[in-house]
């Protein structure tokens, strides 16, 4: 089966996927729809976040490379109604973003709604090991 993920830089060298830190996780959304990954997608872009892409992979090797990857995956399916505060980031991004502005260059990020951890060495494999299973994904 097909989810739809959020990617920034889809088929490049700096390819990401979008993710939210939630009680100290970091979750991958896996949409079961097409139109709730566009939707959050233009969400994401009112915030003035960069633009992603929205791609259809395959959900057992999504859920595999995120619990491989230290991830948490999520799937959102159609129709989700949230329950709760939580849940709610699930269908729409949260008003505050982490600062992305030099993601690109693999330089650590200031905080602007996170935690601020997580960007030492270990985090930076983690993501190059990521950025290197989506690429044999695509």
């Amino acid at each position: 089966m097909a989810v739809h993920v959020l990617l920034f830089d889809a088929g490049t060298e700096n390819e990401g996927i979008h993710s939210l830190e939630l009680n100290g996780h970091t979750v991958v959304l896996l949409f079961e729809e097409l139109d709730d990954a566009e939707r959050y997608a233009g969400l994401l872009e009112a915030q003035d976040f960069p633009v992603p892409s929205v791609e259809a992979l395959d959900r057992e090797e999504m859920e595999l490379f995120c619990v491989q990857a230290g991830y948490e995956a999520r799937f959102v399916p159609a129709g989700f109604l949230p329950q709760s505060p939580e849940e709610r980031l699930l269908i729409a991004p949260p008003e505050r973003n982490m600062d992305v502005s030099g993601w690109k260059e693999g330089q650590p990020q200031g905080d602007a709604g996170g935690d601020g951890d997580g960007d030492g060495p270990a985090e930076n494999d983690a993501v190059e090991a990521f950025r290197r299973r989506l690429e044999g994904l695509l």
